[in-house]
């Protein structure tokens, strides 16, 4: 898939019944996508299985709430997260994503689950796409990536320690 994909501002919705899932290697690579993911994200199974779980990633997300998903997969620990997707063709879509590792019978990390709902679409509007889009602004404003993200992190940690609390805390009690 070595396409790019513009973004446009049409959204996509699902129904709030519905779970997007998916799961991915060590690396994130997909290994499997249910149906909605499918339906939702615009690819074909066949298409989407062996490519990154970046094939969905929307340039209006902040590439510091992707390391904050990595650092705590890698410390072990499930993570919630509002996440902005890209469908193949360009098209949106929020989701309210849990993630979690996937384990062997030795207890060993051999993968990550994904499971996304529909979002409360007034806290995506009100409290999730302002922070991000401060997120972005403070990852732009540098010449280079690594730098950008350095910034756009210290401004995450910033606003949680601002507020005295833990991401997990931040993200599970938002109303």
């Amino acid at each position: 898939m070595s396409k790019h994909i513009s973004p446009n501002n049409i959204e996509v919705t699902f129904d709030p019944g519905d779970i997007i899932v998916s799961k991915t290697d060590l690396k994130g690579r997909i290994t499997y996508a249910n149906k909605t993911f499918c339906e939702v994200a615009g690819y074909a199974e066949r298409e989407a299985v062996g490519q990154p779980h970046s094939i969905v990633r929307h340039p209006d997300m902040p590439r510091a709430v992707f390391k904050l998903l990595w650092d705590m997969l890698a410390e072990k620990r499930e993570v919630f997260a509002y996440v902005k997707n890209m469908t193949k063709h360009g098209a949106y879509y929020w989701v309210f994503a849990h993630v979690t590792p996937s384990y062997d019978n030795k207890q060993t990390v051999v993968g990550y689950h994904s499971s996304r709902r529909v979002p409360n679409r007034d806290i995506v509007k009100r409290v999730i796409a302002p922070i991000y889009s401060e997120l972005l602004r403070a990852e732009q404003s540098h010449r280079n990536a690594k730098e950008g993200l350095a910034a756009s992190f210290a401004a995450l940690e910033a606003t949680l320690a601002q507020q005295g609390i833990s991401y997990d805390e931040f993200v599970l009690t938002l109303k």
